[in-house]
Order: structure tokens, then sequence, then C-alpha cells
């Protein structure tokens, strides 16, 4: 077997080089308009399928994060401090592209801004969770340092116990608790991008008195970017006739300054009761600059230059309580209630002037967004008879969202839609049970069943929006451990998951847009959007080396009904036809892939090896959507291959630690309807990091992030009327030190 594993390993890793190179196959060749221009054995103790709380015991001690993703009866993959710290990232967007399955959307190095993507599919298809819970909005990877965080656990299938608006899967980021931590920690980082400083310093400060303890985590930090693009347009009349040819040069400086604070106090009662309060605060300041200048081709281009400047000052708070009570016959209640909201004040300049130097047009927009909401979940756990552990609760929320939008187009509002003050509230009631059943020694399964309901209400000047959802959602795992041996095992699920239509996508708040085209439209809602639903199939063989260790494969189907899509329709205002963005649902789609990962030590696989790490994954995607024609038609967003390999290398001569990482991700056309064709770039992105320990106590990090610096491409071709755009985004390299002390 291990001869076999060795194999097999290295195939892999040869796989994603070759991938990672870009050398495994030919590229696609777009349309021409669209092509570039320029373990030992254990006794098996299941852990809880959906992971919320680690409860896992192996001879009396907390099982690693293998053991926690072996015997888990609902497949997951559990990533503790290792994985967190080992780059020096200074946010948990870059932690979670180098995780098996999982992509950013938008550019390289672009500190995660395009959103997190499971198996490839877009913004909104993952379902994100802090400690089981969802993120008040505002909530962003980049307000969330990985210093405050104690693991991430990535599950590809839904469970009863948490929503299952998880069609591609879950991600539950776990924030640090006391209960290992007993020296104060000071981290002081430095990250430099194009000579601009990002400093960052955290502080976590640990204690106890009697059955009270805490921890607490507070960051404080500061961002600057600069970025360049260019794009090409060309912009043709219903008639045939040229409209606009033009080439714009974009240049944007930004800035921001955030505080975010995670304190958690634990009381511990004699009978060994529980309460936990957690406070989750983050404030943070921004500004930003942007400059467009355009050089006229042909046509009559809208402006020739664009000077543009947004501040926004936002605050979102979460506090997160828990009480853990403890019963006979080993059954626990555990009571959840946590509150908490955001407010959002911005507000942006836009100025343009024509070609002679003159003045042409003044667009004002400020926002005002205030949120509030309520959770209470809760869940009853008992062992029934022999092998069953069964588990029932409950899940409520209400929320309230408020908008206040005014767009002005010197001093005058925009269209009818621009100021309308609009409030939406939300009402979600989920009830769900599970059973948890060894079927034998080696046989487990978990069954479960969610019912979940979302109420959507919302009034404006506009349109009054009344939307009502109900799902339900039967969900079934197994796990084989396979006769023989403690190292192998397989996983099969079947799931009903859902994704509900976002609240931004139903309440009809406009975004006005200055430069007002079809690859520019304004943007608005939809208040009859249904909810997407998606059967699904899960099958994956595991096989676990030596502790850590691991090689599998896996593979998935997924069919979507009442798949949710933006069109782009001319329609008439109070200024003229303008170009308007709207989300419908457009019918069936069918996603399905293979995702490959290997995890283990050089040695495991090979005598007399050095003491390297190996990670490596590649994952294979294929969906396409129903009544849409041509060779390019897939889910948007979601790219066909995506591969990571990584290495670390701990010295034995020296207190050094050297790792890599690279991650890679091909070009992708979609066919987003009969009409429209549009283009992402490939993504390759090199980290680099070395780690020197001085003493038990003191370590420095040097760190580099996106060192091939390569540009990214996107283009949009429309036939009718005829529109072609490409972008090429300039990307930077990062680079930067952190100090890790503790006290």
């Amino acid at each position: 077997m291990k001869k076999i594993v060795s194999i097999a390993c290295v195939a892999m890793l040869g796989s994603a080089a070759a991938h990672a190179g870009g050398q495994s196959a030919a590229p696609e060749t777009p349309p021409a308009p669209l092509q570039a221009t320029e373990t030992p054995a254990v006794p098996v103790k299941k852990a809880p399928a959906s992971g919320d709380m680690q409860q896992v015991t192996i001879s009396g001690s907390r099982a690693n994060d293998t053991d926690q993703r072996r015997l888990s009866t609902a497949g997951k993959m559990v990533f503790g401090r290792e994985e967190l710290d080992r780059n020096g990232d200074s946010n948990v967007g870059d932690i979670l592209k180098r995780l098996p399955g999982v992509t950013m959307g938008g550019a390289p190095g672009g500190r995660g801004g395009g959103g997190v993507r499971m198996r490839g599919m877009g913004n909104g298809y993952t379902q994100m969770l802090v400690n089981g819970e969802r993120p008040p909005p505002g909530f962003s990877l980049e307000s969330l340092p990985p210093d405050q965080v104690e693991r991430i656990e990535v599950m590809r299938g839904p469970v009863a116990e948490h929503s299952t608006q998880a069609i591609a899967g879950t991600i539950n980021i776990i924030l640090r608790e006391g209960y290992q931590q007993k020296d104060r920690q000071v981290r002081l980082s430095d990250s430099v991008t194009r000579g601009q400083h990002s400093p960052n310093v955290s502080v976590a400060i640990p204690g106890k008195s009697g059955k009270l303890s805490w921890l607490t985590n507070v960051m404080v930090s500061q961002n600057r970017n600069e970025s360049d693009s260019t794009t090409y347009d060309r912009v043709e009349r219903r008639d045939g006739s040229l409209d606009s040819k033009q080439l714009l040069e974009g240049r944007s400086d930004s800035r921001s300054t955030g505080l975010h604070a995670t304190p958690r106090f634990t009381y511990t009662f004699d009978n060994k009761d529980t309460l936990t309060l957690q406070p989750f605060i983050g404030i943070n300041r921004s500004s930003s600059r942007l400059a467009n200048q355009v050089e006229r081709l042909g046509g009559t281009p809208v402006y020739a230059r664009l000077a543009q400047q947004s501040e926004s000052d936002m605050a979102f708070y979460r506090v997160m309580s828990n009480w853990l009570h403890r019963m006979e016959g080993g059954a626990k209640l555990d009571f959840k209630l946590s509150g908490g909201g955001m407010n959002n004040d911005s507000s942006s300049q836009r100025r343009t002037f024509g070609f002679g130097g003159e003045p042409l047009r003044v667009f004002n927009d400020e926002g005002d967004t205030r949120y509030r909401g309520l959770q209470n979940s809760g869940k009853y756990t008992r062992p029934i008879g022999k092998g069953h552990l069964l588990a029932a609760g409950w899940d409520l929320e209400g929320s309230r969202l408020e908008q206040t939008q005014v767009s002005e187009d010197d001093g005058g509002p925009l269209y009818e839609e621009s100021g309308a003050n609009l409030s939406a509230e939300q009402r979600r009631v989920a009830f769900f049970v599970q059973d948890e059943w060894d079927i034998t020694e080696r046989w487990s399964a978990y069954l479960g069943l969610r019912w979940e309901g979302i109420r959507t209400t919302s009034d404006g000047r506009a349109v009054d929006v009344k939307n009502t959802s109900r799902v339900w959602s039967p969900v079934l795992h197994t796990v084989w451990r396979l006769p023989g041996t403690e190292k192998d095992q397989v996983r099969a699920s079947l799931t009903r998951s859902y994704r509900g239509a976002p609240l931004q996508d139903m309440i009809a708040a406009p975004t006005i847009s200055a430069d007002n085209s079809f690859v520019r439209p304004d943007r608005s809602g939809n208040p009859a959007l249904k909810p997407e639903l998606a059967t699904g199939i899960d099958l994956a063989y595991e096989h676990y080396i030596s502790k850590t260790g691991i090689v599998s494969a896996s593979a998935f189907v997924r069919n979507v009904d009442d798949l949710i899509r933006r069109v782009v329709e001319e329609v008439p205002t109070s200024q003229g036809l303008r170009w308007i963005s709207r989300p419908i649902n457009v019918g069936k789609a069918r996603t399905s892939g293979i995702e490959l990962e290997a995890k283990f030590t050089l040695a495991d696989v090979m005598q007399d090896a050095p003491n390297v790490d190996v990670r490596a994954n590649y994952s294979r995607f294929w969906s396409n959507v129903d009544g849409i024609r041509g060779p390019y038609n897939r889910i948007e967003g979601q790219a066909k291959q995506t591969a990571n390999l990584g290495a670390d290398w701990r010295l034995k001569s020296k207190p050094l630690t050297l790792g890599a990482s690279l991650n890679w991700t091909p070009e992708l056309l979609v066919q987003l309807s009969d009409e429209e064709l549009s283009r992402q770039g490939s993504k390759r992105q090199l980290d680099l990091y070395g780690l020197w320990r001085y003493s038990a106590n003191t370590q420095l990090r040097v760190f580099g992030n996106n060192l091939l610096a390569k540009n990214y491409d996107t283009a949009r071709f429309v036939t009718v009327p005829e529109v072609f755009t490409s972008t090429q985004a300039r990307t930077y390299a990062t680079v930067g030190v952190r100090l890790e002390l503790k006290l």
C-alpha cells in the first residue's frame, strides 16, 4: 500500500505542478474579439457532523485537524493554527485561496475582494459562517485578521444543523478560544505593495480568575493600495454605426484604517455548565480617489476625463452568547443568543470633463445604511439506544435594513427611483432534526432534515417587496471504513440545498452608472425572485498517512433549479433610455466536478527524505445552463480548473523554516446569454515565506505574496448592439515582515 500511495502522491504533484505552470493543456482559443491584444489506529469516536463545536477527544487529548476530519461522519476539512500562521497572511481571504476547491474572485493579490468561491461557483453559492452563525452585513474577509481565528472548517455538503443555503459548500470560521493559550501574544507587521506601507499591530491577552477565563484579541491596521488599469471600448449603435471607440487609462488610490476586537469570556459552573460571551467589533474608515483619462479613437466618447473621490465610514458589531447545559445520560442543551448591527455612511462625487477641458457633469452619490439583527438558536442532543446520537433544534432570526441612497446629476435626481428611502425586513425560521448512527463498527451514517422559511418585506418609493420562500432539505451522509485497515474510508452524500435570493437583489435600490452603457449599466432589484434549489450527490475516497497526512479523491454533481442570473435591458427613465441590469430566474443548470488532494511529509512516502511537508490539490469542474447555446455555456464565474502546490522545509541545522505556495486558475470564457460572452484571464500567484525562531517566545517571519505580479485581463463581447470591452488590471507583489512575541 505504501508504494501505491507514494506513486499516487508523486503523480498528483506532477499534475499540479504542470497545471500551475500552465503546460498541461493548450488554453482555449476564444472568438477573435476576445483574444488578448496586448495516523495510528484509534478507537472510532465521531466528531459532530457540523463541526460547530470541537468535542472529539482521543486518548485524553484534543483531536488534531486530520483526526477531526477522519472521525466526522459528514465530510469536512479542518485547518488550524498551523495553516493560519504559515504564510504570514494579513487577512483570511489570502488563506482561503490555498485550500482545496476554494478560489477567490477578482485579480490576484486583490485581498479577496472578488468573493469566496467553493467548487468554482460564484458569490452566494458558498455559505460563510462565523462561529456557526451568519455574519452581519458589512463583514468581509479583509476585516478579519487570522490572529483572531482559531480554525477554519470547510464542509462540501450541507448539514441540517446549519442553514442549507450552501449549494457549493460551507466555510465556518471559528474565532479564537482561550482553552489553550496561556501567554500574551504580540504581533507587529508591515507589508509593502508598490511602495505603499500597510502596518498592523495585534495583541492577544488571556486571563483567568476562579471559574472565569477570558481571551482578548485586538488588532489595529492600516491598508494602502494603488492600482492601474487600461480599458479598451468599442460600442456600435443599433443601426451599425460607430458610437464610440476609446482607450481608458484608470488609476486609483485607496486608504483604510481599521480597529477590530474579539474578546471572549467563559464562565464554568459547578455542574460543568459553561456560559460564553463573545463580542465581535469592527470599525473601518476608508477613502479613495479614481482618475480616468480617455483617448478618443473614434466616435463620440461620453467624456475625456473623470475624477472621483469617495469616503466611507463603517462600523459593525455582534455579541454572541452560548450556554451549554449538561444533563443526565449524556444529554446536552446548547442555547445561543446573538444580536448585532452595522452602520455605513458613504459619499462619492464624480466629475466629468470634455476633450477641451470644459466641465461636463457632476454626479453626487450619498448612501446611509443601517442594519439590525437578532438571532436565537438551540440544539438538544441525546444518545438514544446503541450507536445513536439524536439532535433536534431551532434557528430564529429577524433583521431590518434601512437604506437611503441619493444620486444626483448636476443637482437633480438622476431618475425617479433615486433618493427613495428603503426599508427591508427579513424573518427566518428553521427547525431541524438529525441522527448520527453507528450502524456497525465501520459504518456510520448521518440523517438530517431541515425546514427553513424566509419572509422578506420592503417598502419604498419605487416598489413594495413581499417575498416568501420555504424549503425542505433532507440530508444523508455516510462513511464506510474499509475492513483490514484504519487508514482507508469511503464517503457518500445525498443532499438538498438552496440559495436564497439575496436581499440586495430583491429590493429596488438603484445604483447609477456615470457612463451608462450595456457593459456599464445601472443596477436594480427584482422583488419576484425565487430561491435556487439544488439536489446533490457527493462521493469521496480518503487514505490517511501517518498522523497528519492524507490522499483523497472526490466527485460531486449538483442539479440546480431556478438559477438566478442578471440580464441587461434598455428601459425608459426621466433621463431617457438607460441600460439597467436586474436579476431574474433563468431556468435549470447542472454542475459537476472532481477534486484531488494530497498532504503529507516526504518521510512518509520516501526513505531518508528531507523534513519537508507537501500540500497539493487539483480540481476540475463542468457546468451548463439550460437555454443558452454555445461552447462556453457554463455557470457564471466557475473556472474549469484550479490547482495549488505548496511545500514547507524545516531545516535541521538551523531554527529556520522555508515555504512556498503556487496557486493557478486558467482563463475562463462564459456565455452569459445568446448575445453576451465574457472572459476572465488566467491567474498564477506565487507566495514565499521564511520563519526564523530566535527562541520559544520570539520568531520573525518574512513573506512575499503575488510575487509573479501577473496582469489580470477581463473582456466582454455583446452582439446586439455590438459592444466590445477589455480591461487589463496591473497587479503588484507584496513583501512584508512580522515579529511574533509571547510575553
